[in-house]
């Protein structure tokens, strides 16, 4: 970990990119969205506050998976018509880079993945099987996302977007992926489900009823 720091171009706060990494980061101060090229920092964009959501996770939680050690580095906030989720952005302690999905009380650790070939949504139904990664896995939902905000650290430049269209794939021995086509080609992940409790999580949100 090799950090950078830097100050916010609008409105002079001290900004930290913790990670060498790191392209995004927003300032804790103006919630301007500032993207690194090199030693150069750019004001690209500004969020807005984020709605308070009910997930124990925030930025600087920290957490074991499969024996390696990570904190949460960065968020992205969707919200659809049935309610929203977080796609938190983890930084291991051996620089890799993953992705801890925040849904409904359902976890899902993915990390970037190959895919096989680039698949059109609209010849995807539920139920419809597929192979990624090695394992067989089915169509499970197809969704229509909007994006909502940004906070932290993020290892590619993420503020401008709009609607999202998400395929995700599950497997009966909890096999996880998911096929983000807010970029062209689309980005594919694959991992698998996790229970928060096996995470053993430290530097948690506190709030009434967790």
């Amino acid at each position: 970990m090799s950090q950078v720091r830097t100050n916010c171009p609008q409105c002079g706060a001290p900004v930290t990119f913790a990670w060498s990494s790191s392209v995004q980061t927003t300032c804790e101060y103006c919630h301007s969205v500032l993207v690194r090229h090199d030693v150069n920092i750019d004001r690209v964009g500004q969020v807005a506050d984020l709605p308070v959501g009910v997930s124990p996770i925030q930025l600087r939680t920290e957490g074991i998976y499969n024996g390696k050690a990570f904190t949460v580095a960065g968020r992205i906030l969707y919200e659809w018509e049935n309610g929203g989720w977080n796609e938190w952005h983890l930084m291991f302690q051996d620089g890799q880079s993953g992705w801890l999905s925040d849904a409904q009380a359902e976890y899902f650790i993915t990390f970037p993945a190959k895919a096989a070939a680039v698949l059109d949504p609209n010849n995807l139904v539920a139920g419809q099987a597929m192979e990624l990664n090695g394992h067989k896995l089915e169509v499970a939902t197809i969704t229509r996302a909007r994006y909502a905000g940004v906070e932290g650290e993020l290892p590619f430049e993420y503020w401008d977007k709009n609607e999202v269209l998400f395929v995700d794939l599950r497997s009966h021995s909890g096999a996880f992926g998911t096929i983000d086509y807010s970029e062209t080609p689309p980005i594919t992940f694959f991992g698998h489900a996790v229970q928060i409790e096996d995470l053993r999580l430290k530097n948690l949100r506190e709030f009434e009823g967790w």
